[in-house]
């Protein structure tokens, strides 16, 4: 069998967890000889607790190979802490996980990547704000990584892919859940781009107590994590925390004061994060990195975009907070047909968006 297969057996080992297994691997030198151990030995060991039982049980359960055939077959693919493939960045972090699951078109390698993260709930601001500067951050050849969550970790990939960058997704389920599951569209469009990752086996169910290993997970890919929203108690904060540990850089974007979303980024600003009000804020961190296209704003971009009156006249009637479509009707002074038909091409090309309840609004 190949070590690669004992590294998975072990990682899928019930109750054993990532600190005992580095443990462990540190002790016996490698996953086979820890996989192989004799019983007496792992009994021993001191400080294991039930975990020494779990494993000698797991291991008369489970056959390492078809543990790894297994992921073959449904195309997921496999990464130990002691491969070259294994992402760099990742490795320096305290507790790496010793096995990443991922689908996708590539894991991160080199060069410069930027976390950014924010609350699920984020209001019209925020969702913008995220987007434009993931956009900006991918045309400069930086790579995005984020939750895949609802709010602000869904408008970063989005605004990665729009702007031709490469993405990642760190799971805090299995690869081979989409959670939230409106987010099957997203998914897609992050494979094509970069990877879904995990370190939880597939058919791990989504569970609260993983999300903040998973964020250790986002922290630790990167250069730097930015938090665009986050309330006073908020998962960013933890994220932002743990790249605190990692000797990784903290961003933040100001929000209103008023704002209770903006709380959390605005106390991490308090406390030294740095301000981020345009990607260059962020590229004047990194010299090494030569800026490409992130000049190239929004406005210019979409100037390229040849507009109908009806469509430039519904689009004068948006901005970035949202709009019903009951009001866009009485200000734009057009036949409900041509709103509707308007609102669908500005969608298509990304110049506003829909949101539940007929309200809209403009990127």
């Amino acid at each position: 069998m190949t070590e690669k297969a004992f590294w998975v057996a072990l990682q899928q080992t019930p109750g054993l967890g990532t600190r005992r297994i580095l443990r462990l691997l540190k002790i016996f030198g490698s996953a086979a000889a820890v996989w192989q151990a004799p019983e007496k030995d792992l009994l021993a060991l001191q400080g294991l607790g039930n975990a020494a039982a779990c494993l000698l049980e797991w291991r008369r359960q489970a056959v390492p190979e078809k543990l790894l055939d297994a992921l073959a077959a449904a195309d997921i693919g496999v990464v130990t802490l002691v491969e070259d493939a294994y992402p760099a960045e990742l490795k320096r972090i305290y507790d790496p996980p010793p096995v990443l699951y991922w689908r996708g078109s590539c894991l991160p390698q080199e060069g410069l990547k930027i976390a950014i993260v924010g609350t699920r709930r984020a209001t019209a601001y925020g969702l913008k704000v995220a987007r434009s500067l993931a956009c900006d951050l991918a045309r400069a050849g930086v790579g995005v990584v984020s939750g895949v969550a609802r709010g602000i970790d869904a408008s970063a990939h989005r605004g990665a892919i729009e702007g031709g960058g490469l993405t990642w997704g760190v799971l805090g389920c299995g690869v081979d859940i989409i959670y939230p599951r409106e987010h099957r569209e997203l998914y897609q469009q992050i494979m094509k781009q970069g990877a879904i990752i995990s370190e939880f086996p597939p058919g791990t169910p989504p569970d609260a107590g993983h999300f903040p290993a998973r964020n250790r997970i986002i922290s630790g890919l990167t250069n730097g994590t930015l938090v665009v929203e986050a309330a006073a108690r908020s998962g960013a904060l933890i994220t932002a925390n743990l790249a605190l540990e990692q000797d990784r850089d903290v961003f933040a974007v100001p929000g209103p004061i008023t704002s209770r979303y903006s709380q959390g980024s605005n106390s991490l600003i308090k406390e030294g994060a740095r301000v981020v009000t345009g990607v260059e804020d962020i590229l004047a961190e990194y010299e090494n990195i030569k800026p490409r296209l992130w000049t190239l704003s929004r406005q210019e971009e979409r100037a390229e975009i040849v507009l109908t009156p009806a469509e430039k006249k519904v689009l004068e009637c948006l901005s970035i907070e949202p709009t019903h479509i009951d009001n866009i009707m009485t200000a734009a002074g057009l036949q409900p047909g041509d709103i509707n038909r308007a609102l669908l091409q500005l969608e298509m090309a990304n110049l506003i968006r829909r949101l539940p309840g007929g309200f809209y609004l403009r990127y």
